[in-house]
C-alpha cells in the first residue's frame, strides 16, 4: 500500500506544467505539496465528477497535460466517464485513482466492489490507451517517467492506505488547504491566459 503523502511528493516532482485536478482526500493532500497552485483546480465538492471536469480541460487545452487525482469511491459514482474519456482519446489525459477501498471523507464506508473490481482493467476495457497499477512507492517512482511519456488517455491505479476522516462531512470544518472550485478555475484561466 502506498501512503498518500509519498505518492503526492513523487507526483509533484514530475508534474511539470501540467494542470492537476484533485478531488476528495487527494485534494487536501495535493495542496500540501503543490508548487503551482494556480494550475490546480480542486473539485472536492463534486464527488464523482473530477474525471469529467478534467476531460473538458484536456479537450480545451490539448497541448497541456491534464492530471486528475480521483478516488475509487468517486470513480464508482461515475464509471461511465471511463467510456466517454476513452471515446475522446485525449492524448494529454492522465487519470490517477487512489484505490483505498473506502469513502474516506465520509467516515470510511466500504466502496462497492473493493477487492473484486480492478479499476485499471475496467479502464483498459473501456479503451484507455495505457493502464498501470502500483502498490509500491519505489516501483511507482521508478516508472512515473514511463507513465507520463505515454500517449493518453492513461489510467493509473494507486493502491493507497486510506486517510479516514471519521466526522461526517456536514459537521467538519472546511479544510483550509483547499480553495473553492470557482477561485481555482479563475486562477487557472488567468495562468493559461484564457480569461
Amino acid at each position: 500500500m502506498i501512503k498518500y503523502d509519498a505518492f503526492m511528493q513523487v507526483l509533484a516532482k514530475y508534474r511539470g506544467e501540467s494542470v492537476v485536478i484533485p478531488t476528495m482526500t487527494a485534494g487536501a493532500e495535493w495542496m500540501e505539496v503543490s508548487d503551482k497552485p494556480s494550475r490546480d483546480v480542486s473539485v472536492g465538492g463534486a464527488m464523482g465528477k473530477a474525471s469529467s471536469f478534467a476531460l473538458g480541460v484536456a479537450l480545451a487545452q490539448p497541448d497541456i497535460k491534464v492530471v486528475v487525482l480521483d478516488g475509487d469511491g468517486s470513480l464508482n459514482m461515475n464509471l461511465g466517464s471511463l467510456v466517454t474519456i476513452a471515446g475522446k482519446q485525449p492524448k494529454n489525459f492522465f487519470h490517477f485513482v487512489m484505490n483505498n477501498g473506502v469513502f474516506a471523507v465520509t467516515g470510511g464506508q466500504p466502496v462497492a466492489g473493493d477487492g473484486v473490481s480492478e479499476y485499471s482493467e475496467v479502464a483498459k476495457g473501456a479503451g484507455y490507451a495505457a493502464t498501470y497499477t502500483f502498490e509500491d512507492i519505489e516501483e511507482f517512482a521508478s516508472q512515473i517517467d514511463d507513465v507520463f511519456n505515454q500517449e493518453g488517455p492513461v489510467f493509473v491505479t494507486i493502491k493507497a492506505e486510506p486517510i479516514i476522516q471519521n466526522e461526517p462531512i456536514g459537521r467538519r470544518a472546511r479544510d483550509p488547504r483547499t480553495r473553492s472550485t470557482t477561485v481555482a478555475i479563475q486562477g487557472l484561466q488567468k495562468d493559461l491566459g484564457t480569461e
